[in-house]
């Protein structure tokens, strides 16, 4: 185990190129090198590589990855690598977005439309806390990381300490804990709420799934205990607790005077400018709009698009950047910026990784113009005020301001890493190699057939049938990619037809549905996937012997360079993986992603050779997120279940059911749809649970009443009295 801030915790050691990446991208930080990257192929461990390089260096880690479903995977990753330290997950936490715009082409204003996961955003006050409360820190976020986020030193400010034995009134946490936009509630607490009754104050934090019960005695703080929110057992007794902002925006009262008025200031020189270029209906829209939003914000301190006014309330000047989830990080360093560095501390600052940079980069760089093009529309039309244009992403020059060291990760580098690190194999180059996997497998064959019918092959679908059924003989999976999601659906349709079981995969399936495909795939309920680009960065597929690729001489985004290497990349953790190119002509990207894949398969094999190493396709247990949500849910549904067979011993079953019903809605309507899944299933169980009784109790009966009824013809009938 590695000494420092970060305990790294593994079975596995380094193998293949990874002793000799990590060795020197560490020592690239250590030096203070501002940008390196890892060209990792797939299936070399780069995750494990960068886990070795956060242990060996000590520094808080910012992971950005580009989309969410990869950065959950990583979080996994990462909490598995360093259990004993502060790992976090920090998306989006809308689960539906439509953002506020007008299409002048139409008329149409389109208003905002959002549907937040609660869930989501507690781990968002997670991520900014622990980056206020501790120094050991790794955040794995979604290029969302870079959008507006409240000031740190205002959120960090405003946060309450309660300790056992302080001076502290009842009273006085509960106008506290509403100044920081906690709800008081009378039923069930979900993070950001409080409740009270007589000396006792209950708080669910927004940042943690559990409550805590603070017992007053006139005012001191008499004790704090810890208590699970669905079971009500005492997990501890704490001598303090930390409670931050229900909400990352925090402005105090006196700024938001200031905020108003600045508004109003603003307000007034744009109807001026409206009215001098002759759009008066546009003034006219903007003065009532602004007008009802500034009498909300002066009543009750908030109104529905407060986000467009942030730069008013932040008190930054026009143009300035907002403050992002690296404010936080520059935050840590502050705080934590040790005078003499301790083992496993090299230097200030936090380490950037930038996970499948070739994708995480572009979308970095275009946030900020998609963003502008549809706040420029609002502004200029009178839905808004110029300062709305402020309540946005990091321009990607700020961007890279402010990020610290940048360690990117790719199998396929693009321009921005290779000018920022320079090209493989040249004096100075910032790119470390990691071609040999642990494994030793090696990058998959490749080999071209033509897409029409002609010569020995037939056409491409025919000759990938073919070939499909050889390895599902064999045991293996099959992966098609195609070019569009007609395509994809198309194909799975014919391929049913045939025999094969098959599904489709692209972004019109829902994100669970995904999952459950993915899984199912794995395990072998069907035999062929049919995908366009999903099937790309971060899949990861061992079972997976045979991938065709349709019209790949169809030069474009989905069969550039990049994308070749990377569907290639999905073959290589299969001792038997194999990949056919579908393609009449021999394009740029389909010769250079060959030669590239040829050159690292000729290293692999040179080394495999050299240390007499048997290549073994990787045996990985499926991990099926579905089914582990599953698992926990009845684990707690048994739990409930255990505690209400003692409560029938004093009450009846009615009465203990209406009690779950009225739970469960009361659930519903504060969006707490997880402990209402659990009050759903618990009052389902009860149910069924009577039933069984209710059974056993007729067949008793049953069997009573024939033994008695024996000579006796015109015995009565049984009379059943159900629960």
């Amino acid at each position: 185990m590695l000494t420092g801030r970060f305990k790294l915790k593994t079975e596995y050691s380094p193998a293949g190129d990874q002793p000799k990446a990590i060795k020197e991208l560490t020592e690239g930080v250590k030096k203070g090198v501002s940008h390196q990257t890892l060209l990792g192929v797939t299936g070399s461990g780069k995750t494990f590589t960068v886990a070795n390089v956060i242990a060996n260096i000590g520094k808080p880690t910012l992971v950005i990855a580009h989309n969410k479903t990869l950065a959950a995977q990583l979080a996994q990753e990462y909490k598995e690598f360093f259990p004993d330290n502060a790992v976090h997950y920090f998306v989006s936490y809308y689960d539906f977005y439509q953002p506020e715009a007008y299409l002048p082409t139409t008329d149409t204003y389109i208003e905002k439309e959002a549907q937040i996961n609660e869930e989501i955003e507690r781990l968002r006050h997670a991520s900014t806390q622990a980056l206020l409360t501790r120094k050991d820190v790794i955040v794995v976020a979604s290029v969302s990381c870079i959008y507006g986020l409240g000031s740190p030193e205002e959120y960090e400010k405003v946060n309450r300490k309660i300790t056992k034995g302080m001076s502290l009134s009842r009273g006085e946490l509960i106008r506290a804990l509403i100044g920081i936009h906690y709800t008081r509630t009378t039923a069930d607490l979900t993070p950001g709420m409080f409740r009270a009754l007589g000396n006792v104050l209950e708080v669910q934090p927004q940042s943690e799934r559990v409550i805590y019960r603070i017992e007053f005695d006139t005012e001191i703080v008499e004790g704090i205990q810890k208590i699970d929110p669905v079971s009500r057992k005492l997990l501890e007794n704490v001598e303090s607790v930390f409670i931050f902002p229900a909400r990352h925006f925090i402005t105090p009262e006196d700024e938001r005077g200031k905020a108003i008025a600045t508004i109003k200031l603003e307000l007034k020189e744009r109807l001026k400018q409206l009215a001098k270029a002759g759009k008066n209906l546009e003034a006219e829209r903007l003065k009532r709009r602004t007008s009802y939003d500034l009498a909300m914000l002066k009543e009750v301190g908030y109104c529905n698009g407060i986000e467009n006014y942030s730069r008013h309330f932040s008190g930054k000047l026009p143009g300035e950047a907002p403050d992002t989830l690296i404010s936080y990080f520059h935050k840590n360093a502050e705080m934590f910026s040790d005078p003499v560095k301790s083992q496993g501390d090299h230097g200030a600052g936090f380490l950037t990784v930038i996970d499948e940079s070739h994708v995480t980069v572009p979308q970095i760089r275009a946030m900020y113009a998609g963003d502008q093009a549809r706040k420029e529309s609002l502004v200029d039309h009178g839905f808004r005020l110029p300062s709305a244009k402020d309540n946005r992403p990091l321009k990607f020059n700020e961007f890279e301001e402010r990020v610290g060291q940048v360690l990117f990760t790719s199998a396929t580098p693009g321009p921005y890493e290779y000018e920022k690190c320079g090209k493989p194999g040249l004096p100075n180059s910032r790119i470390v190699e990691q071609v040999i996997r642990p494994t030793g497998l090696i990058d998959p064959q490749v080999e071209i057939r033509p897409v029409m019918e002609k010569g020995k092959y037939g056409g491409q679908i025919k000759d990938f049938i073919a070939e499909a059924e050889k390895d599902i003989k064999a045991g293996g999976r099959v992966i098609a990619t195609t070019l569009t999601k007609k395509m994809a659906e198309d194909l799975s349709e014919f391929l049913k037809e045939k025999g094969i079981k098959t599904e489709y995969l692209h972004s019109d399936v829902e994100t669970l549905d995904r999952i459950t495909i993915l899984s199912n795939f794995r395990k072998g309920v069907f035999d062929v996937i049919v995908g366009v680009n999903l099937l790309r960065e971060g899949l990861d597929l061992p079972e997976v012997s045979l991938i065709g690729i349709l019209d790949a001489d169809r030069e474009g985004f989905l069969r550039s360079e990049t994308s070749l290497i990377q569907i290639i990349g999905r073959a290589a953790r299969n001792v038997a993986g194999r990949v056919i190119l579908y393609a009449d002509v021999l394009t740029g990207s389909i010769e250079r992603a060959m030669k590239e894949t040829n050159r690292r398969r000729a290293i692999q094999v040179a080394y495999n050779t050299k240390h007499g190493i048997t290549p073994k396709t990787i045996v990985k247990k499926v991990r099926d997120i579905m089914e582990s949500l599953g698992v926990e849910h009845d684990k707690a549904v048994h739990k409930l279940l255990q505690v209400d067979k003692e409560t029938l011993k004093t009450k009846k079953l009615d009465q203990l059911l209406k009690e779950k019903r009225v739970q469960m809605n009361s659930a519903v309507k504060i969006l707490d749809f997880e402990t209402a899944a659990l009050l759903r299933d618990e009052i389902t169980a009860l149910l069924r649970m009577a039933k069984d009784e209710e059974e056993k109790e007729t067949k008793s009966k049953k069997k009573r009443g024939t033994n008695a009824g024996r000579g006796h013809e015109d015995a009565p009938p049984l009379k059943i009295t159900r629960l």
